[in-house]
């Protein structure tokens, strides 16, 4: 539709002395990070491009090559995200430790692999099987090829735990030769968090990763947090073992772990944890080589930076002064015990300053916008490489803390309930004198390089009229240099995705759900039902009432679904004694159809399914379940 617009443009003179700023500002002489990211490499990756069954590309180790260590910053990036594109695209076999090696750049994450006494453990299997797979048979290419004897999930994450049947089979977790091991609560969080959300979270996560722009100097050059996410199959088995309390030690295949527990730090579930025997370390994502999220643009609940300061602290405390070498989940380790507390030791302090000085400034009066911008880490930690804002970044994290403790609403009533996006776009436009008016100003503006004005103003134009070309185009170039000086990937991506999708119009591309097959299976009845609630069309189903007893043959487990007022609600354990149907099935016939690899008539024929006495009523129910369209509009109405 929007084909014909002018593509991507190069960094204006504003955008480039913009970026020549940092140049002076940041310590680029220091290597450190080089060499440490380039230490024990093994082997590069191997195997080309990675495919799933339908063919669909995976992951591409080559997707950026382009990004050269020698090479300086284009002008269309900015040079300390450039620096960081460098360090994440390192990918290959690693030998961190004796016994302690890790795979980079395989997906956004890093598989570990410990050698135990007669197997190996797996820490955090990536995001995807095809990948996890490709990981660990390289690691076989170099090491001998023993069986896996355990996997730990450090967080619920969908990159830490999505490729675990890369690595094992769920026949020998079930037969009790593999150990899958995680935090109190793993499940539950890894379950809700992909599910209940996950439509609108996927597709703004298309924008936060840049899935869908190139990769190139003008495009996506990497997250921040790693080189990019993997496409490919999404898989879950449920942990045979839970660690519940801080202090707990596990022998696992001769090596001695001890684990501490850190909830609602970078994921509600997630845990610390120390390899006595290897003097080993890590803090799973709480202290990587970038400033994290304490609320991440694709949507997710709001993170404690107070608790993951905390959780640093008591870290540093029980095992800082023996820590050999710090791992971690993303990017590359330091060595020795002096370098590993001075990371832990800045993450702390910076989490903790981000809550602190964001609840002062609250304190005296000022807004969540007001205190994004004014609110810069002390100087040591601005110049400390693995606090800049790749992934997360200072100003968002802000905002985030402010609603983490006040909620949405500044206080001003004005802001109190404004007209919603559309409507308000077109009473701009009528007071403003129209969108060629306002294209003519903001063009001006454009010109001297205020870009983020542009953006806000151009955006009431679109919204107003989303088919005005020279709005779009507009609106475009402004969120293009936003890209072109973000220090964060995230960022980057999200200005350059919303660019595109203003240029050639909203996309419409097959990817995989997160409501994956293994991710519903592993729902409890309890999560699985709040699931249909999110499901329910209240507005159609208006008045109905609608009483469903649901009845387990293989779990013994009842459920009573009530249909009222517009929504879904359950009990659990019981079936209520007049219904108006009862489903006697088995839990295996429920996912094959809610997934759709069935219908609920082919699940009475075969006999899994039986409705008694009429099957009527539970046809009307799910005749009210939407289903998610993946791409909606975002950056227009």
């Amino acid at each position: 539709m929007f084909g014909c617009m002018t593509d991507r443009r190069d960094a204006t003179e504003f955008t480039r002395a913009i970026n020549d700023e940092l140049l002076a500002l940041l310590p680029f002489e220091d290597r450190r990070d080089f060499e440490d990211a380039a230490r024990g490499l093994i082997a590069p990756l191997s195997g080309g491009v990675l495919t799933a069954e339908d063919g669909r590309v995976v992951w591409d180790p080559d997707r950026f090559a382009f990004i050269d260590d020698d090479a300086p910053a284009p002008r269309t990036v900015n040079p300390s995200l450039w620096r960081q594109s460098q360090l994440c695209s390192k990918g290959g076999l690693f030998k961190v430790v004796d016994r302690l090696y890790q795979v980079r750049n395989q997906d956004i994450s890093n598989l570990t692999i410990v050698e135990g006494d007669t197997g190996i453990i797996v820490f955090d299997p990536l995001i995807s099987a095809e990948c996890a797979k490709a990981a660990l048979e390289l690691y076989f290419e170099h090491r001998p090829r023993k069986p896996v004897v355990a996997v730990l999930y450090s967080h619920s994450h969908v990159d830490h735990y999505g490729g675990v049947k890369g690595v094992v089979s769920e026949q020998d977790v079930a037969a009790g030769r593999v150990r899958v091991i995680a935090p109190a609560g793993f499940l539950e969080a890894a379950v809700s968090e992909n599910i209940m959300a996950g439509n609108v979270m996927t597709r703004r996560a298309l924008y936060q990763y840049g899935s869908l722009l190139p990769s190139d100097e003008k495009g996506n050059v990497g997250l921040g947090l790693g080189s990019a996410i993997s496409l490919g199959s999404i898989t879950l088995i449920a942990p045979t073992e839970t660690v519940t309390e801080t202090g707990q030690r596990l022998d696992i295949d001769g090596l001695t772990f001890e684990f501490m527990l850190a909830p609602d730090t970078e994921a509600p579930s997630e845990m610390h944890w120390f390899i006595e025997e290897l003097g080993a370390l890590t803090a799973a994502e709480n202290c990587c080589h970038t400033l994290h999220n304490t609320y991440t643009l694709r949507g997710a609940q709001i993170r404690d930076p107070h608790a993951w300061s905390h959780y640093l602290g008591e870290t540093i405390e029980r095992w800082g002064a023996k820590t050999e070498v710090l791992y971690g989940m993303h990017h590359w380790p330091v060595w020795g015990a002096d370098r590993a507390v001075d990371l832990l030791g800045k993450g702390r302090d910076a989490y903790g300053f981000i809550n602190d000085e964001t609840l002062r400034l609250a304190n005296h009066g000022y807004g969540p916008a007001e205190i994004a911008e004014m609110v810069r880490l002390p100087d040591v930690l601005d110049r400390h490489w693995a606090l800049r804002g790749y992934y997360g970044t200072l100003n968002h994290n802000v905002k985030a803390t402010y609603v983490k403790y006040l909620g949405w609403f500044d206080g001003n009533p004005a802001t109190l309930h404004p007209l919603p996006p559309e409507d308000g776009a077109k009473k701009y436009l009528e007071f403003m004198g129209g969108a060629d008016a306002v294209l003519e100003k903001a063009r001006t503006a454009y010109e001297q390089g205020e870009y983020r004005w542009v953006a806000e103003v151009v955006n009431h134009v679109v919204f107003a009229e989303p088919g005005n070309i020279a709005a779009r185009e507009l609106q475009a170039d402004a969120l293009e240099q936003l890209g072109y000086q973000s220090e964060a990937g995230t960022w980057r991506n999200l200005y350059l995705t919303g660019a595109q999708e203003l240029r050639h119009g909203t996309p419409d591309i097959r990817l995989p759900s997160t409501a994956s097959a293994d991710t519903i299976r592993a729902m409890s009845l309890d999560l699985f039902f709040n699931y249909l609630g999110v499901r329910l069309n209240g507005a159609k189903a208006g008045s109905a009432h609608i009483v469903l007893n649901w009845v387990f043959t293989d779990t013994g487990e009842q459920v009573a679904l009530q249909l009222s007022n517009g929504t879904l609600s359950h009990v659990l354990g019981r079936t209520a004694p007049a219904a108006d149907a009862t489903i006697t099935l088995t839990r295996r016939a429920l996912d094959r159809f809610i997934l759709g690899e069935t219908t609920l008539e082919d699940e009475a024929d075969s006999g899994e399914v039986t409705v008694t006495p009429d099957v009527a009523p539970l046809h009307k129910v799910l005749a009210l379940l939407d289903d998610f369209q993946l791409f909606f509009a975002i950056i227009e109405p």
